[in-house]
Protein backbone atom coordinates (compact mmCIF):
# COMPACT_ATOMS: atom_id res chain seq x y z
CA UNK A 1 0.00 0.00 0.00
CA UNK A 2 1.56 3.64 -0.82
CA UNK A 3 2.14 5.03 2.35
CA UNK A 4 -0.07 8.72 1.88
CA UNK A 5 -0.73 11.64 4.04
CA UNK A 6 -4.61 13.33 3.95
CA UNK A 7 -5.54 17.22 3.50
CA UNK A 8 -8.64 17.34 5.61
CA UNK A 9 -10.85 20.03 7.11
CA UNK A 10 -13.34 21.40 9.87
CA UNK A 11 -16.46 21.81 7.38
CA UNK A 12 -16.72 17.61 7.72
CA UNK A 13 -17.80 15.62 10.81
CA UNK A 14 -14.97 13.68 12.41
CA UNK A 15 -16.43 11.10 12.05
CA UNK A 16 -17.37 10.87 8.35
CA UNK A 17 -13.64 12.02 7.83
CA UNK A 18 -12.50 8.74 10.04
CA UNK A 19 -14.35 5.98 8.29
CA UNK A 20 -12.97 7.84 4.92
CA UNK A 21 -9.66 6.66 5.61
CA UNK A 22 -10.75 3.63 6.85
CA UNK A 23 -12.25 3.13 3.42
CA UNK A 24 -9.65 4.41 1.17
CA UNK A 25 -6.80 2.29 0.37
CA UNK A 26 -3.36 3.55 1.93
CA UNK A 27 -1.24 3.17 4.35
CA UNK A 28 -1.79 6.66 6.23
CA UNK A 29 1.14 8.58 8.01
CA UNK A 30 -1.28 10.87 8.99
CA UNK A 31 -3.35 13.79 8.22
CA UNK A 32 -2.85 17.85 7.90
CA UNK A 33 -5.90 19.96 9.00
CA UNK A 34 -5.76 22.87 6.44
CA UNK A 35 -8.74 24.83 7.99
CA UNK A 36 -12.06 25.58 8.44
CA UNK A 37 -14.05 24.47 12.95
CA UNK A 38 -17.63 24.37 11.90
CA UNK A 39 -18.32 20.94 12.70
CA UNK A 40 -15.27 20.34 15.30
CA UNK A 41 -16.22 19.79 18.99
CA UNK A 42 -13.12 19.43 21.12
CA UNK A 43 -10.38 17.04 20.33
CA UNK A 44 -11.29 15.16 17.00
CA UNK A 45 -10.53 11.37 16.38
CA UNK A 46 -9.22 10.74 12.95
CA UNK A 47 -7.80 7.47 13.72
CA UNK A 48 -4.72 8.60 12.25
CA UNK A 49 -1.98 11.39 14.21
CA UNK A 50 -2.52 15.05 12.94
CA UNK A 51 0.76 16.26 11.32
CA UNK A 52 2.33 19.58 10.65
CA UNK A 53 3.65 18.60 7.27
CA UNK A 54 4.24 15.26 4.92
CA UNK A 55 6.34 13.30 7.14
CA UNK A 56 7.05 10.20 5.20
CA UNK A 57 4.20 10.34 2.71
CA UNK A 58 4.83 9.16 -1.03
CA UNK A 59 1.09 10.73 -1.66
CA UNK A 60 -0.97 13.56 -0.66
CA UNK A 61 -4.78 13.09 -0.97
CA UNK A 62 -6.69 15.97 -1.05
CA UNK A 63 -10.10 14.71 1.34
CA UNK A 64 -10.72 18.50 1.84
CA UNK A 65 -12.92 21.02 -0.37
CA UNK A 66 -14.78 23.89 -0.16
CA UNK A 67 -14.99 26.47 1.41
CA UNK A 68 -11.64 25.47 3.15
CA UNK A 69 -9.85 24.51 -0.12
CA UNK A 70 -10.60 26.14 -3.15
CA UNK A 71 -9.36 26.24 -6.91
CA UNK A 72 -6.60 28.52 -5.75
CA UNK A 73 -5.68 26.93 -2.25
CA UNK A 74 -5.77 23.71 -3.72
CA UNK A 75 -3.32 24.86 -6.39
CA UNK A 76 -0.97 25.93 -3.27
CA UNK A 77 -1.12 22.71 -2.30
CA UNK A 78 -0.62 20.80 -5.00
CA UNK A 79 2.52 23.20 -5.92
CA UNK A 80 3.72 22.33 -2.31
CA UNK A 81 3.34 18.67 -3.09
CA UNK A 82 5.01 18.27 -6.40
CA UNK A 83 7.93 20.70 -5.19
CA UNK A 84 8.48 17.94 -2.25
CA UNK A 85 8.13 15.03 -5.32
CA UNK A 86 4.60 13.76 -4.49
CA UNK A 87 2.05 13.50 -6.30
CA UNK A 88 -1.15 15.35 -5.21
CA UNK A 89 -4.66 13.50 -5.82
CA UNK A 90 -8.23 14.67 -4.99
CA UNK A 91 -11.85 12.68 -5.68
CA UNK A 92 -11.33 13.66 -9.78
CA UNK A 93 -8.07 15.25 -10.20
CA UNK A 94 -3.92 13.57 -10.16
CA UNK A 95 -1.49 15.84 -10.62
CA UNK A 96 1.88 13.80 -10.96
CA UNK A 97 5.46 15.33 -10.19
CA UNK A 98 7.76 16.12 -13.08
CA UNK A 99 10.79 13.77 -13.22
CA UNK A 100 14.23 15.19 -13.85
CA UNK A 101 16.98 13.20 -15.06
CA UNK A 102 20.23 14.08 -14.21
CA UNK A 103 23.40 14.27 -16.86
CA UNK A 104 26.42 14.44 -14.65
CA UNK A 105 27.87 17.65 -14.85
CA UNK A 106 27.15 21.26 -12.75
CA UNK A 107 24.21 22.74 -14.48
CA UNK A 108 21.63 25.64 -13.94
CA UNK A 109 18.51 25.64 -15.44
CA UNK A 110 16.24 28.94 -16.19
CA UNK A 111 12.89 28.72 -16.47
CA UNK A 112 10.01 31.53 -16.97
CA UNK A 113 6.43 31.76 -15.73
CA UNK A 114 4.94 32.33 -19.08
CA UNK A 115 5.85 33.35 -22.71
CA UNK A 116 8.31 36.28 -23.85
CA UNK A 117 9.09 37.20 -20.03
CA UNK A 118 12.77 37.90 -20.58
CA UNK A 119 13.99 34.35 -20.01
CA UNK A 120 16.01 33.56 -22.85
CA UNK A 121 17.90 37.09 -22.52
CA UNK A 122 18.63 35.95 -18.42
CA UNK A 123 20.01 32.46 -19.76
CA UNK A 124 21.89 34.43 -22.17
CA UNK A 125 22.99 37.30 -19.66
CA UNK A 126 24.18 34.09 -16.66
CA UNK A 127 25.99 32.22 -19.64
CA UNK A 128 27.87 34.47 -20.66
CA UNK A 129 28.56 35.67 -16.98
CA UNK A 130 29.77 32.59 -16.67
CA UNK A 131 31.80 32.05 -19.52
CA UNK A 132 33.99 35.16 -18.77
CA UNK A 133 36.42 32.70 -16.95
CA UNK A 134 34.98 29.13 -17.47
CA UNK A 135 33.91 26.62 -19.88
CA UNK A 136 30.53 27.23 -20.71
CA UNK A 137 27.71 25.28 -23.01
CA UNK A 138 23.99 26.36 -23.69
CA UNK A 139 21.40 24.06 -24.06
CA UNK A 140 17.67 25.90 -25.48
CA UNK A 141 14.51 24.10 -26.30
CA UNK A 142 11.75 25.69 -28.41
CA UNK A 143 8.29 25.01 -30.03
CA UNK A 144 10.32 25.25 -33.56
CA UNK A 145 13.59 23.46 -32.37
CA UNK A 146 14.83 21.06 -34.70
CA UNK A 147 13.99 17.10 -34.82
CA UNK A 148 17.76 16.24 -33.43
CA UNK A 149 19.51 18.31 -30.94
CA UNK A 150 22.08 20.54 -33.12
CA UNK A 151 25.29 21.92 -31.88
CA UNK A 152 25.41 25.77 -33.17
CA UNK A 153 29.18 26.63 -32.25
CA UNK A 154 29.68 30.07 -33.56
CA UNK A 155 27.25 32.81 -33.87
CA UNK A 156 25.10 32.56 -36.79
CA UNK A 157 24.99 35.13 -39.55
CA UNK A 158 22.01 37.11 -40.88
CA UNK A 159 23.06 35.16 -44.45
CA UNK A 160 23.13 31.73 -42.19
CA UNK A 161 19.78 32.59 -41.14
CA UNK A 162 18.16 33.28 -43.99
CA UNK A 163 19.42 30.50 -46.44
CA UNK A 164 18.09 28.19 -43.10
CA UNK A 165 14.33 29.61 -43.39
CA UNK A 166 14.38 29.46 -47.06
CA UNK A 167 15.30 25.56 -46.24
CA UNK A 168 12.63 25.26 -44.79
CA UNK A 169 13.51 25.53 -40.75
CA UNK A 170 12.17 28.12 -38.37
CA UNK A 171 15.36 30.43 -38.20
CA UNK A 172 14.72 32.66 -34.96
CA UNK A 173 14.39 29.46 -32.55
CA UNK A 174 15.61 30.72 -28.75
CA UNK A 175 19.17 28.07 -29.86
CA UNK A 176 20.14 30.37 -32.28
CA UNK A 177 19.44 33.23 -30.74
CA UNK A 178 21.22 32.35 -27.82
CA UNK A 179 24.27 31.92 -29.85
CA UNK A 180 24.02 34.63 -31.43
CA UNK A 181 23.77 36.85 -28.39
CA UNK A 182 26.49 34.68 -26.31
CA UNK A 183 28.55 33.49 -29.23
CA UNK A 184 28.95 30.41 -27.21
CA UNK A 185 28.52 27.18 -28.17
CA UNK A 186 24.88 26.06 -28.42
CA UNK A 187 22.87 22.96 -28.26
CA UNK A 188 18.99 23.55 -30.19
CA UNK A 189 16.25 20.89 -29.29
CA UNK A 190 12.48 20.99 -29.26
CA UNK A 191 9.33 20.37 -27.20
CA UNK A 192 5.61 20.33 -28.06
CA UNK A 193 3.14 20.89 -25.02
CA UNK A 194 3.56 21.84 -21.73
CA UNK A 195 1.55 20.45 -18.71
CA UNK A 196 0.35 23.16 -15.83
CA UNK A 197 3.30 22.20 -13.83
CA UNK A 198 5.25 22.99 -16.71
CA UNK A 199 6.20 19.32 -17.75
CA UNK A 200 7.13 18.88 -21.21
CA UNK A 201 4.53 15.83 -23.30
CA UNK A 202 7.45 15.27 -26.16
CA UNK A 203 10.71 16.76 -26.46
CA UNK A 204 14.48 16.29 -27.13
CA UNK A 205 15.27 18.19 -24.81
CA UNK A 206 17.04 14.83 -22.69
CA UNK A 207 19.45 13.97 -25.53
CA UNK A 208 20.53 17.40 -26.18
CA UNK A 209 21.64 18.20 -22.42
CA UNK A 210 23.27 14.93 -22.64
CA UNK A 211 25.26 15.32 -26.18
CA UNK A 212 26.21 18.77 -23.86
CA UNK A 213 27.50 16.68 -20.78
CA UNK A 214 29.33 14.80 -22.92
CA UNK A 215 31.48 18.15 -24.29
CA UNK A 216 32.28 17.81 -20.07
CA UNK A 217 32.38 21.62 -19.83
CA UNK A 218 32.69 23.28 -16.47
CA UNK A 219 28.83 24.40 -16.46
CA UNK A 220 25.50 23.78 -18.61
CA UNK A 221 22.87 26.20 -18.79
CA UNK A 222 19.36 25.03 -19.63
CA UNK A 223 16.72 27.69 -21.04
CA UNK A 224 13.16 26.36 -21.51
CA UNK A 225 10.76 27.45 -23.27
CA UNK A 226 7.73 29.22 -22.16
CA UNK A 227 6.43 28.33 -18.86
CA UNK A 228 7.81 24.58 -19.60
CA UNK A 229 10.47 23.18 -17.09
CA UNK A 230 12.65 21.25 -18.58
CA UNK A 231 12.97 17.49 -17.71
CA UNK A 232 16.64 17.48 -16.48
CA UNK A 233 18.05 17.71 -12.99
CA UNK A 234 19.63 20.79 -12.37
CA UNK A 235 21.98 21.98 -9.48
CA UNK A 236 20.38 25.62 -9.60
CA UNK A 237 17.27 27.15 -11.07
CA UNK A 238 16.33 30.67 -12.22
CA UNK A 239 12.35 31.69 -12.48
CA UNK A 240 11.74 34.81 -14.85
CA UNK A 241 8.93 36.44 -14.32
CA UNK A 242 6.93 39.57 -15.98
CA UNK A 243 4.28 42.08 -14.88
CA UNK A 244 1.66 39.73 -16.19
CA UNK A 245 2.40 36.69 -14.14
CA UNK A 246 1.25 36.13 -10.51
CA UNK A 247 4.34 34.40 -8.56
CA UNK A 248 1.56 32.75 -6.49
CA UNK A 249 -1.43 31.73 -8.88
CA UNK A 250 -2.27 28.12 -10.04
CA UNK A 251 1.22 26.40 -10.59
CA UNK A 252 3.36 29.63 -10.25
CA UNK A 253 3.93 28.69 -6.61
CA UNK A 254 5.07 25.34 -7.75
CA UNK A 255 7.83 27.01 -10.02
CA UNK A 256 9.03 29.19 -7.44
CA UNK A 257 9.26 26.33 -4.58
CA UNK A 258 11.75 24.77 -7.30
CA UNK A 259 13.78 27.90 -8.11
CA UNK A 260 16.51 29.21 -6.02
CA UNK A 261 16.41 32.64 -7.39
CA UNK A 262 13.74 35.41 -8.99
CA UNK A 263 14.02 37.76 -11.87
CA UNK A 264 11.25 39.87 -12.16
CA UNK A 265 11.54 41.97 -15.65
CA UNK A 266 9.20 45.13 -15.69
CA UNK A 267 7.67 44.48 -12.39
CA UNK A 268 8.83 44.38 -8.39
CA UNK A 269 7.21 41.28 -6.71
CA UNK A 270 8.16 40.49 -3.71
CA UNK A 271 11.58 38.40 -3.08
CA UNK A 272 12.57 39.06 -6.51
CA UNK A 273 15.06 41.33 -8.25
CA UNK A 274 13.35 43.77 -10.44
CA UNK A 275 15.50 43.65 -13.57
CA UNK A 276 14.68 45.88 -17.17
CA UNK A 277 15.60 45.40 -20.53
CA UNK A 278 17.43 47.02 -23.21
CA UNK A 279 18.32 46.89 -26.81
CA UNK A 280 21.58 46.07 -28.39
CA UNK A 281 22.28 45.69 -32.18
CA UNK A 282 24.98 43.22 -32.38
CA UNK A 283 26.99 45.48 -34.99
CA UNK A 284 27.71 49.07 -35.09
CA UNK A 285 24.66 51.23 -36.63
CA UNK A 286 26.41 53.85 -38.46
CA UNK A 287 24.36 56.44 -39.59
CA UNK A 288 20.96 56.60 -41.71
CA UNK A 289 17.01 55.79 -40.80
CA UNK A 290 16.52 52.41 -38.60
CA UNK A 291 13.48 50.85 -38.07
CA UNK A 292 13.46 48.39 -35.26
CA UNK A 293 11.47 45.25 -34.65
CA UNK A 294 11.03 43.04 -31.47
CA UNK A 295 7.74 40.81 -29.71
CA UNK A 296 7.67 42.97 -26.81
CA UNK A 297 7.92 46.49 -25.40
CA UNK A 298 12.12 47.07 -24.70
CA UNK A 299 14.06 49.92 -24.54
CA UNK A 300 15.61 51.24 -27.48
CA UNK A 301 17.11 54.60 -25.87
CA UNK A 302 20.51 52.85 -26.11
CA UNK A 303 20.68 52.15 -29.98
CA UNK A 304 22.27 55.61 -30.71
CA UNK A 305 20.08 55.71 -34.05
CA UNK A 306 17.99 57.61 -36.20
CA UNK A 307 14.46 55.39 -34.92
CA UNK A 308 11.60 55.95 -37.87
CA UNK A 309 9.94 53.12 -36.70
CA UNK A 310 9.25 50.76 -33.98
CA UNK A 311 7.39 47.70 -34.31
CA UNK A 312 6.68 44.66 -31.49
CA UNK A 313 4.71 42.28 -33.88
CA UNK A 314 7.46 39.97 -34.13
CA UNK A 315 4.93 37.79 -32.86
CA UNK A 316 2.05 38.54 -34.74
CA UNK A 317 2.54 37.75 -38.17
CA UNK A 318 -0.30 39.50 -40.24
CA UNK A 319 -0.06 42.64 -38.49
CA UNK A 320 3.71 42.52 -38.74
CA UNK A 321 3.54 42.09 -42.73
CA UNK A 322 1.22 45.19 -42.90
CA UNK A 323 3.59 46.96 -41.12
CA UNK A 324 6.26 46.10 -43.44
CA UNK A 325 4.51 47.98 -46.40
CA UNK A 326 4.79 51.13 -44.21
CA UNK A 327 8.42 51.21 -43.45
CA UNK A 328 10.83 52.77 -45.35
CA UNK A 329 14.31 52.84 -43.87
CA UNK A 330 18.10 51.83 -44.33
CA UNK A 331 18.69 49.40 -41.32
CA UNK A 332 16.29 46.86 -39.86
CA UNK A 333 17.44 45.88 -36.46
CA UNK A 334 15.69 43.26 -35.05
CA UNK A 335 15.24 40.65 -32.33
CA UNK A 336 16.14 36.95 -33.61
CA UNK A 337 12.14 35.97 -31.98
CA UNK A 338 9.24 35.36 -34.53
CA UNK A 339 8.98 36.04 -38.30
CA UNK A 340 12.79 37.96 -37.61
CA UNK A 341 14.31 36.38 -40.34
CA UNK A 342 11.37 35.29 -43.44
CA UNK A 343 9.17 38.06 -43.02
CA UNK A 344 11.54 41.15 -41.65
CA UNK A 345 15.10 39.78 -42.69
CA UNK A 346 13.57 38.77 -46.27
CA UNK A 347 11.27 42.24 -46.50
CA UNK A 348 14.38 44.16 -45.70
CA UNK A 349 16.83 42.18 -48.20
CA UNK A 350 14.57 42.59 -51.04
CA UNK A 351 14.85 46.11 -50.82
CA UNK A 352 18.62 46.73 -50.41
CA UNK A 353 18.50 47.49 -47.03
CA UNK A 354 20.87 45.90 -44.41
CA UNK A 355 20.05 43.86 -41.53
CA UNK A 356 21.25 43.79 -37.78
CA UNK A 357 20.27 41.48 -34.84
CA UNK A 358 20.29 42.55 -31.66
CA UNK A 359 20.59 40.95 -28.05
CA UNK A 360 17.96 42.06 -24.88
CA UNK A 361 20.64 43.42 -22.50
CA UNK A 362 19.38 42.54 -18.99
CA UNK A 363 20.03 45.76 -16.37
CA UNK A 364 19.68 45.22 -12.73
CA UNK A 365 21.15 45.93 -9.54
CA UNK A 366 23.12 42.79 -7.92
CA UNK A 367 22.20 40.67 -10.36
CA UNK A 368 25.85 39.77 -11.48
CA UNK A 369 26.67 38.65 -7.82
CA UNK A 370 23.24 37.05 -7.48
CA UNK A 371 23.95 35.02 -10.21
CA UNK A 372 27.55 34.39 -9.65
CA UNK A 373 26.63 33.42 -5.73
CA UNK A 374 23.82 30.80 -7.41
CA UNK A 375 26.21 28.52 -9.82
CA UNK A 376 26.89 25.31 -8.09
CA UNK A 377 30.19 25.69 -5.59
CA UNK A 378 32.16 23.41 -7.99
CA UNK A 379 31.68 25.64 -10.58
CA UNK A 380 32.22 28.64 -8.43
CA UNK A 381 35.76 26.89 -7.10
Amino acid sequence: MIRAVALIDGEHVPEVVHDALAELPYDWAGAILVGGSEKLRGEADYGVPLLDDFGSAELVVDLSDEPVLGPGERFHWASRALAAGLPYVGADFRFDPPRFEEIGVPTVGVVGAGKRVGKTAVAAHLAALAARDRDVTVVAMGRGGPREPELVDRPPTVQDLVALSRSGRHAASDHLELAAMTGLPTIGCRRAGGGLAGRVFVSNVLDGARLAAARRPDLVVIDSSGATVPPVAVDRRVLVVGAAHDLDSYFGTYRRLISDLVVAIGCEPAGAIPARIELRALEPLGGGRVAVFTAGPVATDGLGADVVHVSQSLGDRLALAAELERVDADTYVTELKGAAIDLVAEHALARGARVVLAANDVVADGLDEALLDLLPEAVRA
